[in-house]
């Protein structure tokens, strides 16, 4: 109990001093809303240049209220840390600069500060004024692929599909005339591919925007791990974990230390059948960035391992973190809804949460998270029709599948349940260290008693 008290009262000073704050996933995931690559030429180098600017920049910035173009700068940087280091320190700050930048000079002779703007507000999940904004962006520079680019990705974050959709036919229909734009073109088709349930295609994808970030000056070792990475995520996601981890590792041979690739090793060794490395690695992991769904998933594999009294103080701890302040709230409020209803902790808590923030983001996991807190509260009927809602565009995913399992099984279509447990195993058998041993157990009683 004294180690767990003294790492929350560690994690409880960090919170405080950096207001820290994941964005979502990918791709999280956790979340499996993969952070997308900026829409804006993002200002990638090594930490030490990095670090130099921010600190001349904020010296400028200081010394003339009215440098809106050092802020704007100050913005790029400040995004491309966050997504080096997952800390929203950073994120704050950017948010700072860009609205000071604003305040200085207007949107209109300052699209700048608007660009910076919007993706701060997506990057903070405040996506109904991202989308706002991004259109306002559009407006002023219609010819540009930049603010389209965050068009899309905020209409899939809020489950607009039909917009969604009209404007990826817009990104589709524009030349990629440098290799930034082939990046981030290829990225958006990757999304849309898995969202789908062309897996295949997302991987080939994702190469392509490998190779097109590898042709970028300087090269952007953030993004071409994330690339890494999102390869990673694609093949545990079909249950190939081998090549899992061999994406991982040449993800941290780019990026050495990059904490999105840790936790993508960390979960390819849980689905290999791993648990004391993937233990490690979420250890290494959450120590780097103590992410409420990396915690989460170390506290699951001690679990299987029959850890239960450190899973229990992990499980602790993701629940101190959602009530750390008001802004881990919005940005982990779907984590900890399904946090929750997998752990049968504060149930209608969950399925508040879900619910209200479906009412927002109605892209499918956000159904799929409303379907599975409604089937944990015995709402199975909501559950039922929520998970229709979440398999609408044909999305492939273990952990959905299974979701769909369950509530077929409560509802009593016992044929149904079979079929989703089946192409849960099918797609990815380990999907997840607890909840597929049970999708197997399910499964054999079925087919049994059948």
């Amino acid at each position: 109990m004294n180690t767990l008290l003294r790492r929350l009262a560690s994690l409880w000073l960090l919170f405080n001093l950096l207001s820290f704050a994941a964005c979502s996933n990918s791709a999280s995931e956790s979340e499996p809303a993969p952070v997308s690559v900026p829409a804006a030429a993002a200002i990638e180098s090594d930490d030490a240049a990095t670090d130099s600017a921010i600190r001349f920049l904020e010296q400028k910035a200081r010394e003339d209220e009215q440098d809106f173009v050092a802020r704007n700068k100050l913005v790029g940087y400040y995004l491309q840390k966050v997504r080096d280091t997952g800390s929203v320190r950073y994120l704050e700050l950017a948010d700072r600069a860009a609205r000071e930048s604003l305040a200085s000079v207007p949107a209109e002779q300052n699209v700048g500060g608007l660009a910076g703007l919007t993706q701060v507000e997506f990057a903070s999940h405040a996506f109904e004024s991202a989308r706002s904004n991004a259109d306002r962006w559009r407006a002023l520079e219609p010819g540009k692929l930049g603010p389209l680019l965050v068009q899309y990705d905020v209409l899939v974050e809020l489950g607009d599909d039909a917009a969604a959709n009209g404007v990826f036919r817009e990104i589709e229909g524009r030349s990629a005339a440098s290799d930034r734009a082939a990046l981030d073109v290829a990225v958006r088709r990757a999304k849309q591919s898995m969202l789908k349930g062309d897996v295949e295609k997302a991987r080939h994808q994702y190469e392509l925007a490998l190779v097109a970030a590898g042709e970028i000056e300087p090269a952007p070792r953030e993004t071409i791990a994330w690339c890494r990475v999102q390869l990673a995520e694609t093949a545990i996601a079909v249950g190939d974990y081998a090549a899992a981890l061999g994406h991982a590792d040449d993800a941290l041979v780019v990026f050495p230390g990059y904490f999105r690739a840790l936790a993508a090793r960390a979960r390819s060794l849980a689905a290999s059948g791993d648990l004391a490395g993937a233990i490690a690695e979420y250890e290494h992991v959450t120590r780097v960035v103590p992410d409420p769904s990396f915690i989460a998933s170390l506290g699951d594999c001690y679990a299987a391992a029959g850890r239960d009294a450190d899973a229990s103080a992990q499980y602790t701890i993701v629940e101190k973190i959602g009530k750390l302040s008001a802004f881990n709230g919005v940005l982990y409020n779907r984590q900890l809804a399904v946090f929750r209803a997998d752990h049968g902790r504060d149930l209608e808590l969950a399925y508040a949460d879900a619910a209200r923030e479906y009412k927002l983001r109605r892209d499918v996991y956000g159904a799929d998270a409303l379907a599975w807190t409604a089937f944990k509260t015995g709402r199975v009927a909501e559950a039922q029709t929520a998970m229709r809602d979440a398999l609408r565009l044909g999305t492939r995913d273990a952990r959905m599948f299974a979701h769909a399992g369950e509530i077929a099984l409560a509802a009593g279509d016992t044929a149904g349940a079979k079929s989703y447990f089946e192409r849960s195993l099918a797609l990815s058998p380990a999907f997840d260290p607890l909840a597929a041993p049970r999708v197997r157990e399910k499964l054999a009683s079925l087919t049994t008693a059948g």
